[in-house]
């Protein structure tokens, strides 16, 4: 049984503190939050927590193998590094810090600790992602033209980081894991709809290796809530909607292909457009963030490297981040990683 100590009790850490409390082989011991009315909400439902406003309580509970960091992003290098210190397994939510080079700092220190340091990149145990996952690496669409992702919503407004860094880590990591590594350049642009220090809204294009091209569009000000993600292949294009209860995978069997009967111009061939059937498959629909906690207990108890999420894939997001931070304030211009 590992105990688990969750520092931070907003809108993620209670879910983080249910899900350890039932995992067969975790609990969560206690939490520390700076809000007394949090703290108090979380005693009412949970009644064997203890309850702290010192995350320090935490990382000083000899009873306490690993921390689950669920406090604002420009607390998470401090927290993370403080528990890592203290010799505790860490589950930090996204992004893991606000640089590359902290967070290239978090996983040095974790390796000469021999400790695990994981990264909450959520949507990489989502059935749905996993299955387009499959359908890329199996060969079925074919050689990728393109991507894009929509995540959209009229709210919430956080005060710590922009809708860039709020949402984007998401689309960022799913891009990273379907297309086996960071992209070459990026480039963005964002805007302050509400006249707020903080950008509400971003666009950005991520290029990848093989001339792969990744669209994300992310938004605190939107009349819809949208989760969704198109990949257009050579042969085949999925589509994943995160909120569609019918099933979040649908694949066609729609492509180009290229006639060589007669030539539009000389040396250009007919384009033609190939429209098959649509599959819906069946995608076995389960909790992403209890999958993700179990395996970070699971690595911890079989003292292996959370290789899905690890500070690697952490640093290469937040790698990400800041060069579609650096194109958004250049207007545009396009940033190399």
């Amino acid at each position: 049984m590992i105990n688990v100590g969750v520092i931070g009790c907003g809108q993620w850490g209670p879910n983080h503190i249910r899900i350890f409390s039932h995992l067969p082989n975790s609990r969560a011991l206690m939490c520390a939050d700076l809000n007394a009315q949090r703290l108090k909400a979380v005693r009412e439902t949970f009644t064997s927590i203890e309850t702290t406003a010192d995350y320090r309580d935490i990382l000083n509970n000899k009873d306490i193998r690993a921390v689950c960091i669920a406090s604002p992003t420009n607390t998470h290098f401090v927290f993370a590094k403080e528990a890592l210190e203290h010799d505790k397994h860490v589950l930090c939510e996204k992004p893991l810090a606000l640089t590359a080079d902290e967070c290239g700092e978090l996983a040095g220190l974790a390796a000469a600790r021999k400790r695990t340091l994981m990264v909450g990149h959520v949507f990489l145990f989502n059935a749905g992602i996993m299955k387009l996952k499959e359908y890329i690496r199996s060969g079925e669409l074919g050689c990728i033209h393109y991507a894009h992702s929509t995540r959209t919503n009229l709210g919430p407004f956080r005060y710590d980081v922009n809708a860039l860094w709020d949402l984007a880590p998401h689309d960022i990591s799913i891009f990273n894991y379907l297309f086996d590594g960071c992209p070459v350049n990026v480039s963005a642009r964002g805007q302050k709809c509400l006249g707020t220090e903080r950008d509400d809204l971003a666009f950005g294009t991520l290029e990848y290796p093989g001339n792969t091209v990744a669209h994300l569009h992310v938004s605190w000000i939107d009349p819809k809530k949208v989760r969704q993600i198109t990949i257009v292949g050579e042969k085949k294009m999925v589509t994943w909607d995160d909120l569609d209860d019918a099933g979040p995978i649908k694949l066609y069997d729609k492509h180009v292909e290229k006639s060589g009967a007669y030539y539009l111009t000389y040396g250009e061939f007919r384009l033609l457009s190939k429209e098959g059937g649509t599959t819906i498959p069946k995608v076995e629909l389960n909790e992403p963030l209890r999958n993700q906690d179990q395996y970070f207990i699971d690595c911890i108890e079989r003292n292996v490297p959370p290789e899905l999420a690890d500070a690697r894939k952490g640093r290469d997001v937040v790698r990400t981040l800041v060069a579609l931070q650096q194109s958004i304030e250049r207007r545009g211009a396009c940033v190399e990683l």
